[in-house]
């Protein structure tokens, strides 16, 4: 059983590939790197869970193992189902995927020059009935906190409803594109029917942790398995800070001016309906 304070890593991928991905290079962990990440878990005693499970346990109705870690990974790219997900039914992990649900069949195409095959629904659909908990992670990747309301709402509805009309399932977890979220967003995702949403922030997250915020820990191609070990005993991270620092609000305010917001996207429109 964990006290409330015990440091838990919720560990952040994106890809597991060779393929070099240009300036996402930095998140493409090799096929080697990952299977001893993942061997380094299981040798350790890890209980992986999803997020899911993680935040039924925050919220008091399930009791945490004793060495418990979350694995998750974002934007839903083809290669977690033919490198990634055989080696966590190797080492008997589970994770949480979340997916981009405007780039499912198509090309992670908000990616300056690292666009590259997302998952197609029926291989969600392999993934899914391999116990891979399958979580929402907007339509279309944008930076949440700079839309207008209703048009921040329609990413994150949309995204949830396309995954659960598909699966024929409840999806309750969320994670904002790129870690960006506010009040605002935070707000609305619990709105929209959500339970958990993951930030970023590179930190150990808690018991106590919030669960529209969760913290996780960036794994990136340079990622040891030493550094890994280091990691999950605790050492060389923060825990996350339970509001927002001076430092991320000053940056939100930054691409909000940036932003040149026009009319929403065809698809969004008429989302008060929904």
């Amino acid at each position: 059983m964990q006290s409330a304070s015990q440091p838990i890593p919720i560990l952040m991928y994106h890809r597991v590939s060779h393929e070099p991905a240009g300036e996402r290079r930095p998140f493409v962990v090799s096929p080697e790197r990952f299977a001893q990440h993942m061997g380094c878990l299981a040798d350790a005693g890890f209980t992986a869970l999803t997020v899911p499970d993680f935040v039924r346990a925050i919220r008091g109705s399930e009791t945490l193992p004793a060495h418990a870690v979350l694995i998750t990974f974002d934007d839903g790219y083809a290669d977690f189902h033919s490198e990634a997900l055989p080696v966590l039914a190797r080492f008997g992990l589970t994770a949480t995927l979340y997916v981009v649900t405007g780039y499912v069949d198509t090309r992670g195409g908000w990616m300056a020059g690292g666009d590259r095959p997302m998952l197609s629904w029926g291989q969600i659909d392999e993934v899914a009935a391999a116990g891979i908990e399958i979580g929402a992670h907007s339509h279309t990747h944008p930076h949440l906190d700079v839309l207008p309301r209703e048009q921040a709402r329609a990413e994150i509805l949309i995204s949830k409803r396309l995954i659960e009309d598909r699966l024929g399932r409840e999806v309750t977890s969320f994670a904002y594109p790129h870690g960006y979220h506010g009040p605002t967003v935070r707000r609305l995702v619990e709105a929209c029917g959500y339970t958990s949403a993951c930030a970023v922030k590179h930190a150990m997250s808690a018991v106590d942790d919030d669960p529209f915020s969760l913290a996780r820990i960036v794994v990136t191609a340079d990622t040891t398995v030493s550094q890994l070990r280091s990691w999950l005993g605790g050492a060389g991270l923060r825990h996350a800070p339970r509001g927002e620092r001076l430092t991320t609000v000053g940056w939100r305010l930054v691409r909000r001016a940036r932003a040149r917001i026009t009319r929403p996207p065809r698809w969004a429109q008429g989302i008060r309906a929904l």
